[in-house]
Parts: C-alpha cells; structure tokens; sequence
C-alpha cells in the first residue's frame, strides 16, 4: 500500500451520515468513515462486520464521498482505523480540507503520529473485554486535552478496575473521561448510580445511535 497521499489507497468498510452517538460530540450530525480491520476482538464487538473484507478506495475518491455529504464534522474508525498505515495521511487530509475530525481507536496502537488537529478518542479496555493486556498504556503520555478516554464496562468489576486506572492515572488532569455501558448487559442506570456514588470526574454516556436505531449497521 502506497503512503503517499497521492497514491494512497485504503481499505474500506462504509462511509455513511449519521449523529454522532458517543463523545462529547454526541448528537452532532457526522460522517463517519469505518475502515476495515482490527487486531482486536473485544467479547462486545459491536462491529464485527468491519473485521475482514471491505473494499479499496483511493484517499482522493475517499475524501470526495466525505465532501458529498456536506457536513463538517468527521469520525474515522473501524474495526480499528490505526492498523492501516495510510489512515496518517488520511487523517491529516480531512484536517486539511478544513473538517472538524475525531479517531476512535482500540488503545492498542501508537497514536503519537496521529495529526495534532484530530480529536482522538482513546479506548481503555478493562477485564471484561478479553483484551486488557492489549491496551499501550504508553499513550497516555501524548494525550491533550482536545482528546478522550473512555471505558466500555460490562459490570461492576470492570468498574471498580476502571475507578482505579482513573484515579491511579491521575487522568482527569489529562483530559476528558469516558463511561459506557456494555449494552444489553450493564443497566445504564446502574452504571450512573456508581459514578454518583464516588463522585467520579468522568461522563456517563449510552450510545445515541443504538437508542434511536439499534445496532443497525450505517446508523
């Protein structure tokens, strides 16, 4: 695969406008660009249909099908958008084009290259996940606080595992903080009710989408 961003090529699962779901961007209309792939396999995969397959676009004919939906903001993620070398140059091109773009990544890869203007959405994956030992704690390091952390917990053991990394961590001095519930096995409400309980210094969010669409794939 070329990395010149002339003759990059990208492996592509979708692209598609939706509202962004999660983040503090949530409810912002947002295409979002899911490539294909991932190193993962998190017991939760919501998207285990961008795991293999999809089709290869060049970045030119990629960015195009982006401007068409004439929106400004952009999500790129996956699968997990990081294992293809050409999302750099990808990323660094809707920041260009002057779009407002977020990466939501696995944790388990580098995001130091990631273009400084990208808000990068890091995931931090507890016990429950299966893939704890994949998460590189390295990249607390290049966090900012234009980025995010967020956790994805399945019950209250993954809690208590993820109040620890916060508070040990130190990371709501690095920037904001993300708590979700696994859907269809954490109640929200019960997630909710922890977080008062320890006064956490972290958002509580459930995914926008799934409450208005379900897991329908493209929403």
């Amino acid at each position: 695969m070329e990395s010149n961003a002339q003759t990059a090529t990208l492996r592509l699962t979708e692209v598609f406008l939706s509202l962004q779901g999660e983040t503090s961007r949530a409810g912002l209309p947002t295409v979002f660009v899911r490539l294909a792939g991932c190193p993962l396999r998190c017991r939760w995969c919501d998207t285990p249909y961008s795991f293999q397959g999809g089709e290869t676009v060049p970045l030119a004919s990629l960015l195009a099908r982006v401007a068409d939906y004439g929106v400004p903001t952009v999500c790129v993620t996956g699968g997990e958008p990081l294992a293809q070398k050409n999302c750099l140059p990808l990323l660094a091109a809707l920041c260009d084009a002057g779009y407002s773009v977020s990466l939501e990544t696995s944790g388990a890869l580098d995001v130091s290259l990631v273009d400084a203007r990208v808000s990068r959405i890091v995931d931090i994956k507890p016990p429950g996940s299966g893939e704890d030992a994949r998460n590189r704690w390295e990249n607390l390091a290049h966090l900012t606080p234009h980025d995010e952390i967020k956790f994805v917990l399945a019950d209250h053991a993954d809690y208590d595992w993820a109040r620890e990394v916060v508070r040990e961590q130190k990371l709501a001095q690095v920037c904001p903080i993300l708590f979700s519930p696994v859907q269809g096995e954490l109640p929200p409400a019960h997630l909710a009710d922890w977080i008062l309980a320890d006064r956490l210094p972290v958002r509580m969010q459930v995914q926008l989408h799934k409450v208005l669409w379900g897991n329908t794939p493209g929403k």
